[in-house]
């Protein structure tokens, strides 16, 4: 009878015996491990670290202590109190020396101990290195449950400079924080000795899919009406524990409901990164039906099966991607070269629809809201800030690896992005279009080349994992179904980007070991604004390399580019014929040159002298 009432307890508090092995907290939990792992960032010399605790115990102190080790002797840098009920702390240490590597640990009651080491700032290093992982699904009959120690593994070796979880490393709905100590303590291997950038995504938040609609209260759980359905307290505590510790957010105030808002800016090892919210602000679909009444004659829909339809009568007015806000932070970061030699934006996933089967391949998906293809002049807005500063983009969440090169007004007038495949892999997408895609490579898959998305958005793709048959059958074990991780690296002196993208159970360092078919992939910098039609200013010839060059709107002053350029030589382009501003140099006083034409086969030349 006893039997009986525990398992009727654990189905009403919805945690069945299987997931209570798998995520239990540890049994007999000691007060010295009290501590379960930690994350941080170092930005403009100031330490964020955010310390995840088990629950403390009876009269357990509700504060901890960071300290770092100095001369081989431990000093307190900080206090921080135990946030109820997610039992995290946060550090916060500024004036921090990021030349140099130093050892910390947290503190709990002088019994709990948690040690880790702060990176010194990898400025000087030609290649930097990022690794990339998205989608961490708990579900065991698609691998949710295989042990990520070939990731964890594969990361120790690469021994990268950051480590970027795009969303959804928490795949339950309504226990965050009994999923969020499982994937502390998967990878805290790894993120307690590296920067790490963590965003959170749909199901994180307790949703199956999410448009924000700037925080309002969503009617229901599949979010079609916008907003959040979870508690409000529920939201902040996911939120507090997963990007606390990243740097302060770029305007604080918080949105609907009061919950606030983590989208900013990180510069590291002399690349800078944009961290998007690119869900948060986004429309709900309550009013498609309003101005499309023929394709939702019965009410709202997330996708749409039918061909016939004109997705491109789904713009509808007022609808926004990004929101305002964000926009706006990406213009300020445009120009903010400080420390800074590339950049790149990161977001939850792409700004496009590159996947037309969902689930399983036996019925086309013409149109999904859950992509950032939609809405389309918000997506269309996102880009043509995004590659004003040559900036490439990661995201993840599509379950599927992508690598594309957007356009706007033509194909390829936009940046690139890479969207790495999950950690597991539980709901499977293709892209995998009927006709073979046009203008593509010598030897290339028919799903290759230019293609219209169903938004009716122009994309290049240049390579895709789709899922195979046998990978399929295979599901059950580590391969997990076109599951993985992506590698960036960054070629400073040659301003070049090379993407990698690794399946699971693989070694990273085995030469006989082979990526997805298509990868790796090397660009420019500067292929990020690089449009097949342009116009060109002045050649400029600089008395000085490696400036940043600014180009402006002479009319509106609106910027159109903004770069730090590879030596003493540029050509910027531009988009249409007119007057624009050069202006050369950083901080408040850069030379400027007014009303200078562009051409087409502009042969002029510029010389800036600078002091």
């Amino acid at each position: 009878m006893k039997s009986k009432i525990v398992i009727i307890l654990l189905i009403i508090i919805g945690i069945s015996a299987n997931a209570q092995d798998l995520l239990s907290l540890p049994k007999h939990l000691k007060p010295e491990d009290r501590i379960c792992f930690a994350m941080y960032t170092v930005h403009k010399k100031i330490v964020k670290l955010t310390a995840q605790f088990y629950p403390i115990k009876n009269f357990e102190p509700f504060q901890a202590s960071l300290e770092i080790e100095k001369n081989g002797k431990w000093i307190p840098k900080a206090v921080a109190p135990i946030r109820y009920p997610g039992y995290t702390a946060l550090f916060r240490i500024e004036d921090w020396d990021d030349t140099k590597e130093t050892k910390y640990r947290v503190v709990h009651n002088n019994k709990a101990f948690y040690e880790g080491i702060i990176r010194k700032n990898p400025v000087h290093k030609n290649e930097f290195v990022l690794a990339a992982l998205t989608c961490n699904s708990i579900y065991p009959q698609h691998g949710g449950d295989i042990p990520k120690t070939d990731l964890v593994e594969n990361i120790k070796k690469l021994q990268p400079d950051l480590i970027f979880f795009s969303g959804d490393q928490v795949y339950d709905h309504s226990q965050h924080y009994l999923y969020w100590l499982k994937f502390g303590r998967d990878f805290g291997d790894v993120i307690r000795n590296t920067p790490t950038i963590c965003i959170t995504d749909d199901h994180d938040v307790g949703q199956g899919n999410i448009w924000g609609a700037g925080g309002k209260k969503a009617t229901a759980r599949n979010g079609i009406s916008g907003g959040y359905y979870m508690p409000v307290e529920y939201i902040k505590e996911v939120e507090r524990a997963q990007t606390s510790h990243l740097p302060d957010p770029y305007d604080p105030t918080p949105i609907e409901q009061g919950i606030g808002v983590y989208y900013t800016s990180l510069t590291w090892g002399g690349i800078s990164f944009a961290i998007l919210e690119d869900r948060k602000f986004k429309s709900g679909l309550l009013d498609l039906p309003k101005y499309a009444p023929d394709i939702f004659p019965n009410g709202t829909k997330d996708a749409i099966f039918d061909a016939r339809i004109d997705t491109r009568k789904l713009d509808i007015p007022n609808t926004k991607l990004l929101g305002d806000r964000q926009l706006e932070f990406l213009e300020a970061w445009t120009t903010d070269w400080k420390n800074a030699e590339m950049k790149t934006v990161l977001s939850q996933t792409v700004f496009a629809m590159v996947n037309n089967y969902t689930g399983k391949h036996n019925r086309e998906i013409i149109a999904d809201f859950d992509t950032n293809g939609w809405p389309q002049t918000g997506r269309n807005k996102a880009l043509a800030v995004i590659r004003k500063s040559f900036s490439p983009m990661i995201g993840g969440d599509q379950h599927l690896a992508t690598f594309v090169k957007h356009g706007i007004d033509d194909w390829g007038d936009a940046g690139y992005s890479f969207i790495t495949p999950a950690i597991a892999n539980y709901w499977m997408r293709w892209w995998d279009p009927k006709k073979p895609g046009k203008n593509r490579r010598k030897n290339t898959p028919n799903y290759t080349g230019d293609f219209l998305d169903g938004f009716q958005n122009k994309i290049t793709v240049d390579a895709v994992a789709n899922p195979s048959a046998l990978q399929i059958k295979e599901g059950g074990k580590l391969s997990t179904r076109v599951a993985g991780f992506g590698i960036v690296k960054y070629d400073k002196s040659d301003r070049t980007i090379t993407f990698e993208c690794w399946g699971r159970n693989v070694d990273i360092k085995d030469p006989n070991q082979k990526q997805y078919k298509g990868w790796p992939i090397t660009i420019s910098q500067f292929d990020n604004f690089s449009p097949r039609s342009y116009f060109e200013l002045p050649t400029l010839e600089l008395s000085k390399p490696n400036q940043v060059v600014t180009v402006r709107n002479s009319f509106n002053r609106v910027v159109v580019s903004s770069v730090r350029i590879k030596g003493k030589t540029y050509q910027p382009k531009v988009l249409e014929l007119g007057a624009f501003t050069i202006e050369v140099g950083e901080g408040n006083n850069p030379i400027k040159y007014f009303e200078i034409q562009s051409e087409k086969n502009n042969k002029t030349k510029l010389v800036v002298k600078l002091k």
